[in-house]
């Protein structure tokens, strides 16, 4: 079955995973309908509720601070009743109780809409407070993890440095032992576990409550596919607080380096959006929805049925882009279109008409110029406390890319001949894995207006890269200079050692004189 458990450390985190549990749910079919392209057993499971009845929830594990799941609850519908009846089951203390609670939040008019059963209303940066307000689905009780010893947006005891989360994590285990509390549950419930998909804060303290969890995990599980979504704030702050989030990013990135198979950073507010794109860079509903399109598109063929041709696993993926283990960092992009409009690029024959933009002839040659393929967004942050950036406008060597499009952006026969000359370990120029499927990106009621397409199409057409190139090794200098003037002297000579050789990995075997391309 090859599943994928996910998860989720932080309100970043769990607002991207809210939109990506939306889009999987609306890929289910039903009675009568065509059979969905998306196998659902890859990131659902399947239970018994409370009444008996059949239930499929995500494989997921959601971490958040207390006030932060809004009127979310642990035990929902499909379990409340069976929650109740263990408790009365468990006896105990018979006497008077006096219940202490907090004031209850009230529900969204959205939730309270899709729990009636009707029309929801259309959802605005004002209403939505809380990654729960606009969740259409229902989670098992064990997914949800509330740590109580921190508080949301407290100003007395705030989750903001990485050591934080490396010590809450460290009291956490040495009491729980977090990893058979909580995610041994659902790895035993795998067939054939494809691998763990996690999306996290690197710049805060989730940082370091990751990092050591995810060193758990390979200390417990040893080798596998771990892909962790380092999420990284780019809104406009204080100096201060941005040379913190910056030395908090470096410690992310050099502590996962060693227990995670690949890195992929993803910048909240990219450093420039194509006029399509109109979105408040201050509300998390609305950057969330921007890198849940770049990480549910990405990830598609993993979850994608065995016959689809786009199908593939996160192993594969990884052994066109890691080269063997040792660049484990991608820098990601996106590009977004209506299909309706994209369609008249593919012309007679199957092939690209060269006018368009990524059309090639016949006679294109084996060494492609990645400028024909610039990407609208780049997630990639730049670790630096301004919006210069060294290396911009200087050309970078690409070593590998991995391209997943939904909707006719390249014709068929032209995909399965460059990914063949991919295939072949002789040949020159970057590496190249592409995956093609029809299943577009659905724009659903939960979802922002956050892309302004000509037609205001229903679904989306995109295109979503990962790639490693020399541009990474700029961007992990940049982080290593500003990080060596903020790390404390006992830990600053390993990690910036470590972050130069990590450098290193995307230096090696071609010098500046050779031909490169501009990276996105």
């Amino acid at each position: 079955m090859h599943e994928v458990v996910t998860l989720q450390f932080g309100q970043q985190a769990n607002y991207i995973g809210t939109h990506y549990w939306n889009a999987q749910e609306s890929y289910f079919t039903y009675a009568g309908q065509e059979e969905s392209p998306v196998d659902h057993d890859v990131s659902f499971r399947a239970g018994v509720g409370a009444d008996g009845q059949d239930t499929y929830t995500p494989r997921t594990l959601i971490y958040d601070l207390k006030g932060a799941f809004g009127t979310l609850q642990r035990e929902n519908a499909l379990y409340q009743l069976q929650q109740q009846q263990q408790q009365t089951q468990q006896g105990g203390w018979s006497g008077a109780t006096t219940s202490l609670q907090l004031p209850p939040i009230a529900p969204s008019r959205y939730q309270q809409a899709l729990d009636q059963g009707v029309e929801p209303p259309q959802l605005t940066t004002d209403t939505v407070r809380f990654w729960s307000d606009y969740n259409h689905l229902f989670y098992h009780p064990r997914s949800i993890v509330q740590l109580n010893e921190y508080e949301l947006n407290s100003s007395l005891m705030p989750f903001e440095r990485w050591q934080t989360g490396e010590e809450l994590f460290a009291n956490l285990d040495r009491e729980y032992d977090l990893l058979d509390r909580d995610l041994r549950p659902f790895l035993e419930e795998c067939d054939q576990l494809q691998g763990l998909q996690v999306l996290t804060g690197m710049d805060d303290a989730w940082g370091g409550f990751a990092s050591r969890y995810l060193e758990r995990i390979a200390d417990d599980l040893g080798k596998g596919c771990r892909w962790v979504f380092g999420l990284q704030d780019g809104s406009r702050s204080a100096r201060e607080r941005q040379m913190l989030q910056i030395a908090n990013a470096a410690q992310s990135l050099y502590a996962l380096n060693g227990s995670c198979s690949m890195q992929i950073p993803l910048s909240s507010v990219p450093a420039s959006l194509p006029p399509y794109v109109s979105h408040d860079a201050a509300s998390r509903w609305h950057s969330s929805a921007l890198q849940a399109a770049l990480f549910e598109s990405i990830t598609l063929p993993t979850r994608l049925r065995r016959q689809e041709n786009a199908h593939e696993t996160l192993d594969q993926l990884e052994t066109t882009i890691s080269n063997e283990g040792n660049r484990r960092i991608a820098a990601a992009g996106l590009s977004v279109k209506n299909p309706a409009h994209l369609a008249g690029d593919v012309v007679l024959n199957g092939h690209h008409d060269s006018r368009m933009t990524n059309g090639y002839t016949d006679g294109a040659s084996d060494d492609i110029d990645m400028n024909e393929d610039k990407l609208d967004i780049d997630f990639f942050p730049s670790f630096t406390v301004t919006t210069s950036d060294r290396a911009q406008g200087r050309k970078s060597h690409i070593f590998s890319q991995v391209k997943s499009l939904r909707g006719p952006w390249e014709a068929t026969d032209e995909i399965a001949d460059r990914n063949t000359r991919a295939r072949d370990r002789f040949a020159d120029g970057p590496r190249v894995t592409i995956l093609q499927t029809q299943l577009l990106f659905p724009l659903l009621a939960s979802y922002p207006h956050v892309f302004r397409l000509e037609g205001r199409p229903e679904k989306l057409a995109i295109k979503a890269r990962l790639s490693t190139s020399t541009a990474v090794a700029d961007r992990i200098r940049s982080l290593e200079t500003v990080a060596r003037r903020m790390i404390g002297i006992d830990d600053r000579e390993a990690l910036c050692d470590g972050l130069v050789t990590m450098a290193e990995e995307y230096e090696e075997g071609w010098s500046d004189d050779e031909d490169g391309a501009d990276d996105d």
